[in-house]
């Protein structure tokens, strides 16, 4: 059997309208300490990113009104936005959804926060959940 593509977990991304409020919570109820936190004027959003073991919950604000992530707490509120999986080499994990017929929002991987190489899959691809592939 083959190695699959995904290596693991990177994080579990959460919209949130007040990021200050969102890190206290976590740090108060969970003992939760912000890793990093990075404003990505591309994406237009602001991130906090707390670890867990080897992953992250990342909290997601926009920063402005036309970002994707504005627009999803325009329409569905605060909650789950996506799920980023680490892999090896985001161009061919990019490359393989496309090989299987599937739409991706990201048509070559791009610079993401702290330095990754980042790509978006369409969550009608995958059984509705946004996937962000992650290459450190």
């Amino acid at each position: 059997m083959s190695e699959g593509l995904l290596t693991e977990i990177d994080h579990v991304a959460i919209a949130v309208v007040d990021l200050e409020a969102a890190i206290a919570w976590y740090q108060e109820v969970f003992g939760a300490t912000v890793a990093h936190r990075e404003r990505v004027e591309s994406d237009g959003v602001e991130e906090a990113l707390l670890a867990v073991a080897d992953s992250y919950i990342q909290l997601l604000t926009p920063i402005r009104e036309d970002s994707p992530v504005a627009k999803y707490l325009a329409n569905r509120g605060e909650g789950l936005h996506h799920v980023g999986y680490r892999v090896a080499d985001c161009g061919a994990a990019l490359q393989a959804v496309k090989d299987a017929g599937g739409r991706v929002i990201d048509e070559a991987p791009r610079p993401g926060s702290r330095g990754t190489t980042v790509a978006f899959i369409h969550p009608k691809t995958s059984f509705g959940t946004l996937i962000e592939l992650v290459q450190e």
